[in-house]
């Protein structure tokens, strides 16, 4: 549980986590039919450097909050929703 709240203790990441939480409204060309939103969306988005996104992404995926789709060259995430459910169940038990 301690990774996990550390991937959760940056703003950069949470908002990526609630961008992705609706992301037909968080970013435009996505319909929501895909395996999920293009790294360099949300780049864009968060007007941050490639390396630093890859590196919250990296954060967020290792923590089990995102997942990770790779078609050719470009890498497409998701909210894991069963995942973030099962991590906030755990954090309301356990304080």
């Amino acid at each position: 549980m301690l990774d996990e709240c550390k991937a959760l203790s940056n703003g950069t990441r949470l908002r990526i986590l609630d961008w992705l939480k609706d992301p037909a409204a968080n970013f435009p060309c996505d319909d929501g039919a895909g395996p999920g939103v293009c790294a360099g969306l949300i780049q864009h988005k968060a007007g941050a450097s490639a390396s630093t996104v890859s590196a919250h992404l990296a954060i967020l995926q290792r923590a089990g909050f995102l997942q990770a789709t790779r078609r050719g060259q470009w890498v497409y995430y998701r909210r894991d929703e069963a995942r973030i459910r099962a991590f906030t169940e755990a954090l309301q038990r356990n304080l």
